[in-house]
């Protein structure tokens, strides 16, 4: 799904040169869920940027499902962003006055698909809000609009979930509920997941955590899935 190698960003900022992302190899198959850990300045929000398409490397690789990515001009990567990469925000980036269905809605109404509603109404089920389809922003609790921008990036079936800090602004009880919804996503339906956090027990929910320092990878650690005990990647 997922391969880059030496991926690296500079960033020259007032003439001083920032190193954000250093050399960052990274192998991630179809179906694993993936935590991105790190501390604020790490390099783990640039590396989901790059690993997005929203932004470009200064060098090194990066191949998303069978494609190299490294070349591609704008309107390919806006295909991509929009065909193969569902995006989850910290901040749920609803539109107030649009309610439940309508803001699922809206990646169907930029690719131009038929039969939206329908496919809105399935990806709100697939979350639990069959009953707040037509609920505003202001409607409802901050887990229920993360179930929103969750069924937003879910219904155009992409090939990967990218979740930049999807609980950040829950308490622990809807903290639970969104964690438990992306496991049941990758176990249930064997969608790729890439969450970045800095909570070590958010991460601990995923099968796989990458922990980033200074722009580089420090460790990359596999919960095993049938045993409790962690195994180090070699």
């Amino acid at each position: 799904m997922i391969v880059t190698h030496e991926l690296t960003k500079i960033y020259q900022l007032e003439g001083v040169v920032v190193n954000a992302l250093l050399d960052v190899s990274l192998s991630i198959d179809d179906g694993e869920f993936v935590a991105i850990m790190g501390a604020s300045g790490s390099g783990k929000s640039t590396l989901m940027n790059l690993l997005g398409c929203l932004d470009t490397p200064t060098s090194g690789t990066y191949e998303l499902d069978g494609i190299l990515v490294n070349g591609l001009d704008d309107d390919d990567l806006a295909r991509i962003r929009t065909y193969k990469i569902g995006f989850v925000f910290q901040s749920y980036n609803l539109l107030p006055k649009l309610s439940a269905i309508e803001q699922v809605s809206l990646p169907l109404i930029y690719s131009g698909t038929p039969n939206r509603k329908e496919l809105a109404r399935a990806a709100l089920e697939t979350v639990g809000l069959a009953d707040r389809v037509n609920h505003r922003p202001t409607e409802l609790s901050g887990g229920q609009q993360q179930r929103v921008g969750i069924a937003r990036a879910l219904v155009k079936n992409p090939s990967l979930i990218l979740a930049d800090e999807p609980t950040g602004n829950l308490d622990s009880h809807s903290t639970g509920e969104i964690l438990d919804l992306f496991q049941q996503l990758n176990e249930e339906r064997g969608m790729t997941i890439l969450l970045v956090t800095h909570e070590p027990d958010v991460a601990a929910r995923a099968r796989r955590v990458v922990t980033m320092r200074d722009g580089t990878v420090i460790s990359d650690v596999k919960h095993a899935v049938t045993a409790e005990k962690s195994e180090t990647v070699s």
